[in-house]
């Protein structure tokens, strides 16, 4: 059980509150989702029940301990210098860890919270400032014209595609892509990812880690984080990363999302980055089962058909020759999860490839 509710400086929608009990009925007017959170919040238990996105896997529920929750929060608060008064937008799902979190570091920091619907343009009719919020890569990038309103973001849910990030590096508002789970409480490292100085573009492809946490790397070249602030055990994740310094790391991708392709192992993540340099729409690329090469190397673009897309990235010459797609399955839309990511399996089994 939470001991002190709330912090004395907290406000929901520019208002105070004496007890919990208010909190809760008030935020019964703004969010059922919120007040959903905040009753589970100030419950006698001492865990939180949060379900994963199930973009890495299938959805399950996680319990997370609240202190642990609080913890995080105060590293958030701490790395970014988020003190108490600091005005946040929440304008994402309350469903889920990053909208749970954003409750949690305002009731624990003592900040100004306003929700907003979690919509793909959340601050389009916004006219107040914010000192901070964080969002998925399709709300930025749909509120590229209005993010002036915004003094520091985080990104997280996604990768960033390279179009998005060269139109982020000119904005005043200081924007950071986070590296986390739900296991984690949301972000346990930060990379910046704009007004970046050319100096700073390799630097800036590492993440930093968070205060107290330690990161090492077990046998498969896999993340190992140890936070005992917010998890007991250490997190073995299945995150390929190459280690840059005791507090920086380099994220290469997903090991289970690995491609055996005639004995060459393909890593999609670092594939996809390279082709993000000529393809605009949503994308990824896959392995599926080949006779000859075990397996086959096959890229899924949204959209319209383009039948000379294979050529243009033939002549992509940062693309070794077992780098280069081998078909090319063209979908009106993808399949999405709850919160917007990519669902990689059900949009693959929409596809149609020779063999």
């Amino acid at each position: 059980m939470i001991k002190s509710p709330f912090h004395i400086a907290f406000k929901l929608q520019g208002k105070s509150f004496n007890s919990k009990e208010e909190l809760i009925d008030f935020s019964k007017e703004i969010s059922a989702e919120v007040a959903e959170f905040l009753m589970d919040w100030f419950n006698d238990k001492s865990f939180v029940e949060v379900k994963t996105s199930g973009s890495t896997g299938n959805p399950k529920i996680v319990p997370l301990q609240k202190i642990s929750m609080i913890n995080s929060a105060k590293a958030t608060g701490e790395y970014f210098d988020l003190p108490e008064k600091t005005t946040a937008l929440l304008c994402m799902s309350p469903n889920y860890i990053a909208g749970k979190m954003m409750l949690v570091r305002a009731l624990t920091l003592g900040w100004h919270l306003d929700v907003v619907e979690p919509a793909s343009n959340p601050l389009k009719n916004l006219e107040k400032q914010y000192d901070f919020s964080a969002m998925v890569p399709m709300q930025l990038h749909n509120s590229l014209e209005d993010i002036h309103k915004i003094k520091k973001l985080i990104v997280g849910g996604g990768t960033v595609s390279e179009e998005l990030l060269n139109k982020i590096q000119s904005v005043e508002t200081e924007i950071f892509a986070t590296y986390g789970m739900t296991e984690t409480i949301t972000h346990i490292a930060v990379k910046r990812m704009n007004q970046l100085r050319y100096a700073e573009l390799v630097s800036a492809s590492h993440y930093k880690i968070l205060p107290n946490i330690k990161i090492s790397v077990d046998k498969r070249g896999c993340l190992v984080i140890d936070a005992p602030k917010i998890s007991e055990e250490k997190v073995i994740t299945n995150d390929l990363v190459e280690l840059i310094s005791p507090t920086e790391f380099k994220w290469l991708g997903r090991i289970d999302n690995v491609i055996n392709s005639g004995g060459v192992k393909l890593i999609p993540e670092q594939i996809e980055e390279k082709l993000a340099k000529i393809l605009k729409n949503r994308f990824f690329v896959a392995g599926i089962s080949n006779v000859v090469l075990g397996e086959k190397l096959i890229l899924i673009c949204e959209g319209i058909k383009n039948d000379d897309l294979l050529k243009e990235i033939q002549h992509l010459k940062t693309l070794s020759a077992y780098e280069i797609p081998k078909e090319i399955c063209f979908l009106e839309n993808f399949m999405e999860t709850e919160t917007k990511k990519i669902d990689r399996t059900k949009t693959l089994s929409l596809c149609k490839f020779g063999e």
